[in-house]
């Protein structure tokens, strides 16, 4: 067999989050994202795959109101601040925002022409506000209760604003007028959710008396009451171009129900029962109803607490209707196709807008679609990892589930364990939807289950009340309608404290438990006889497995270490040390040669076992990572923990090797037109590949070949104009090491000061970190100009010296004559040699003379002048001394 290609990195794909935590949500004018209420924030969440495209933090208090502009370009939020803000969503930022009310804005709308936003709140006003100005067009008082849904007329030609409040009654204002026109007085309970009819002439209102309530709006009386019997939260009108209508409308002439020429109004209703019902106004008569609801309730909800659908809205662009649940679901409903027998709704999508924490999960089957994940509820969820929607829920447990396991039986069905506080084990069909087998005997909470890796036919249970339990399930037929009772063929008191997890070997032969005791024990299956026991761990034990090629456990532990265990005597074989806290989880990789580990650090780290080395480290989640599951096929990895976040992990090790080849590859190609470049003498294009390729020691080269040209200022100008602001910073940042080094630092001040001179002030301060580099730049650039200065000044000392020897400054007629008389007695050769010196000190004093006129000024004054006079006199007397070869001056120079 070959050897397995070890993994060097994961890469998070997608990662499933919190967007939603009840309260205001609104869909976009196409239904591709839905802005949603999270906290202190509002989530843009893709409609299609639940993935939060951003966050807004809007509020320092929770969000309250949330409104759209017709055409998707503003969101408006409120909250308790009472702060109205409006967001620009191509930028996500707050272009303005102001203070109205007295009390929390309640209720949001925008008008259909994107000018007007009205607003009602709980000091019983209802404003009207010019979304452009932010000033207030109309302010309407009137009602006695808190204002709690607004609504515009959808017709932007009728100017009525609906208002419906916890007073039972609906205003309906007229903004051209500045008044109230009427007072809809029928409901006996708060309005919750309003709805005008498609002609524009019948206004719908629910409200938790459980009635509908229709209102003519010629002349604002009630037409009809129909009764729904239960609290209703939304009621949505069915248009009669769209789907619903025209699938319920065939149905209903195929069965004969609807007469013709009908003028009913179609709607729909969603309550506190959690189901969806379709209803006419002709015969106030539901025309379908579910029969069972969608919504997963938990039992350890108040009796008084929200249960069912809080809010329903019909989809634009006739994509069907969505429903939001009390547990912060969006459920997607669509007609269903097949209409032979019955008019149907079929679920399409549910998003789960909170998870809360993560406590284990599992992928379903060997293709890693779906996942089988236990939060902190009595239901198990199953998601489509293609759309990260919940395809379906498995409620049963009476208790949180803290632990499960998937498996695929002998015959092919795919099959789901579940263990609970309930003190049960419960065998999920995942094709049914179903429980199929129900395991009751512990005494304690359920922590681990496993199912048996080989036969398929048993699993196993471990409890808080310390005992393994060996449970089988062969023979469960298909069609089973209730769960079928099992019962354990083996139980073994096995630790002394309680047990955190049980894993099967791939052989069934043993199984593997893990305690807060510390210990780990190995027993002979099926009689569970103790074969091993591990002791060294100072910490409970959270996790433990088999690997699956060598006779070896692995365990996680509280004491933040991951050890390695030899089966056949117990002895510790590796101990891994990484984790800055408990290592709640660990699986084996790549046939048994490296393994991941997560802890409460919220860390998730891929080793090698045998160089005992951690190659990796993710930090996704923000608290303890309680879950991780570890695909069959391509070992696909998903973690999920307390921060309520399910990350999905790909091997990235083959992706990122052949892009480091491309790469490479690109280098090579780019590097050869970077040194054709330079045989064309094309500098700026060098340059600019030499800043691409990032070598700043060929980028140095290049530009000290150009300072050492004639024109090396306009060379270095016109390689720095063909840069951007990005090759500027990386420039910046190889001057900036350039500069620290004395050998260097000349091209480095050269090309910086040609960078200044080309970029104004101010396209300098906006290039980004700048302020770094050039906090990095300046001190080494004053100790290069005060090193340089004091050269300079040094130099002053061989002008003085120059000076005195009579080298600099040419010597007076009078020294001549001087000269002349005292060497008259010197033969020709000897004058004519001093004429040559007097010749050569003349070009020596001219060519010094810029350099020297500062010292000459001071050699001039006063008391000065007359002992340099003197001492040019004195050294005159010695010409031979003081005559200065020619080429001795030149050298000199």
């Amino acid at each position: 067999m070959a050897s397995a290609t070890l993994k060097k990195n994961y890469r998070c794909s997608q990662s499933l989050q919190q967007f939603y935590s009840g309260g205001p949500f609104v869909v976009s004018s196409d239904g591709s994202f839905i802005a949603c209420s999270c906290g202190e924030s509002i989530k843009i969440v893709d409609s299609s795959n639940a993935s939060t495209k951003f966050t807004i933090e809007a509020e320092s208090s929770t969000i309250t109101a949330l409104a759209l502009s017709p055409n998707d370009k503003l969101l408006f939020s409120a909250g308790h601040s009472r702060q109205i803000k409006v967001w620009d969503l191509d930028t996500f930022k707050c272009l303005r925002s102001w203070k109205g009310h007295d009390g929390p804005v309640m209720g949001m709308a925008c008008h259909g022409s994107g000018g007007l936003l009205a607003t009602s709140g709980a000091d019983r006003k209802v404003l009207v506000w010019d979304v452009d100005g932010g000033f207030c067009t109309h302010y309407f008082k009137g009602h006695k209760g808190v204002v709690t849904s607004i609504m515009f007329h959808p017709d932007v030609n009728k100017s009525l604003l609906f208002s419906g409040s916890d007073d039972t009654t609906v205003r309906v204002w007229d903004l051209l007028a500045k008044k109230c026109v009427a007072v809809l007085e029928k409901h006996f309970s708060a309005v919750s959710s309003m709805a005008v009819s498609e002609d524009g002439w019948t206004l719908l209102t629910a409200g938790r008396d459980k009635v509908v309530n229709l209102w003519d709006l010629h002349d604002y009386r009630c037409k009809s009451t129909i009764p729904t019997y239960e609290v209703l939260e939304a009621v949505c009108v069915v248009y009669s171009g769209s789907r619903f209508a025209s699938s319920l409308g065939a149905f209903l002439q195929q069965s004969g129900k609807k007469k013709s020429r009908s003028t009913g109004i179609y709607f729909i209703t969603a309550g506190e029962r959690g189901i969806v019902r379709i209803w006419t106004s002709e015969g106030a008569v539901f025309l379908y109803e579910q029969k069972s609801s969608d919504v997963t309730i938990s039992s350890a909800e108040d009796e008084d607490s929200t249960r069912g659908f809080i809010s329903a809205v019909m989809l634009p662009l006739d994509q069907g209707l969505l429903c939001v649940t009390a547990d912060q679901q969006f459920l997607f409903y669509s007609p269903a196709e097949h209409l032979e027998e019955k008019w149907s709704l079929k679920l399409t999508k549910r998003l789960v807008g909170f998870n809360d924490e993560i406590v284990d999960m599992k992928f379903l089957d060997e293709e890693e679609q779906y996942l089988a994940v236990a939060t902190n509820l009595e239901q198990v969820r199953v998601y489509d990892l293609s759309s990260m929607s919940c395809s379906y829920v498995l409620a049963g447990h009476t208790d949180t589930i803290l632990c499960l396991d998937t498996s695929i039986s002998s015959n092919g069905r795919r099959l789901i364990l579940t263990g609970s506080k309930d003190n049960s084990v419960r065998l999920w069909e995942s094709e049914q939807r179903c429980c199929i087998g129900l395991g009751i005997g512990h005494m304690g909470a359920v922590g681990a289950v496993a199912f048996s890796k080989k036969c398929r036919d048993f699993f196993v249970s471990g409890s808080s009340d310390r005992t393994i339990k060996v449970w089988n399930f062969h023979g469960l037929s298909d069609d089973i309608e209730e769960p079928i009772s099992l019962k354990a063929k083996a139980v073994v008191a096995a630790h002394d404290k309680d047990i955190n997890s049980l894993a099967v070997a791939p052989n069934d032969s043993l199984v593997c438990s893990g305690s807060q005791d510390r210990t780990a024990c190995v027993w002979r299956l099926p009689e569970l006889v103790l074969v091993v026991k591990f002791t060294g761990h100072k910490r409970g034990i959270w996790c433990v497995e088999f690997s699956p090629v060598d006779q070896c456990v692995i365990t996680a532990s509280g004491d933040k270490t991951v050890k390695i265990w030899a089966i056949a005597d117990g002895s510790c074989l590796k101990t891994f040390e990484g984790h800055t806290s408990s290592v709640l989880r660990a699986s084996f990789l790549t046939r048994g040669t490296q393994f991941v580990s997560c802890g409460a650090d919220g860390l998730v780290k891929l080793w090698t076992i045998k160089t005992n080395e951690c190659i990796a480290t993710y930090d996704q989640h923000e608290d303890k990572v309680w879950a991780l599951a570890v695909g069959k096929k391509t070992e696909m990895l998903a973690t999920g923990g307390s921060d309520a976040v399910i990350n999905l992990w790909h091997d990235s090790t083959a992706a990122e090797k052949e892009e480091a080849f491309r790469k490479e590859e690109e280098g090579v190609l780019r590097g050869q037109e970077l040194e054709n470049a330079l045989l064309d003498a094309e500098y700026t294009k060098a340059i600019q590949i030499a800043l691409e390729l990032r070598r700043p020691h060929k980028l140095f080269e290049l530009f000290s070949e150009l300072c050492r040209k004639r024109e090396a200022g306009y060379h270095i100008d016109k390689a720095l104009h063909a840069l951007g602001k990005g090759e500027f910073l990386l420039l910046f940042e190889y001057i900036r090491e350039w500069n620290t080094k004395p050998k260097l630092c000349h091209v480095a001040q050269s090309v910086l000061f040609r960078a200044f001179n080309i970029l104004p002030p101010t396209e300098i301060i906006e290039i980004k970190g700048i302020s770094e580099l050039l906090e990095g730049l300046i001190p080494y650039s004053q100790r290069h100009f005060s090193r340089i200065d004091r050269l300079i000044r040094s130099t002053f000392l061989l002008d003085y010296t120059l000076l005195r020897m009579s080298v600099i400054e040419p010597a007076t007629q009078d020294d001549l004559k001087t000269k002349s008389l005292l060497h008259s007695e010197k033969n020709e050769e000897d004058a004519l040699l001093t004429d040559n010196a007097e010749e050569d000190q003349k070009q020596v004093s001219e060519e010094q003379k810029p350099k020297a006129s500062g010292k000459k000024r001071k050699s001039h004054k006063s008391g000065d002048h007359s002992r340099s006079h003197k001492k040019v006199k004195d050294s005159s007397t010695h010409a031979n001394t003081a005559a200065v070869p020619s080429q001795a001056l030149r050298d000199l120079r």
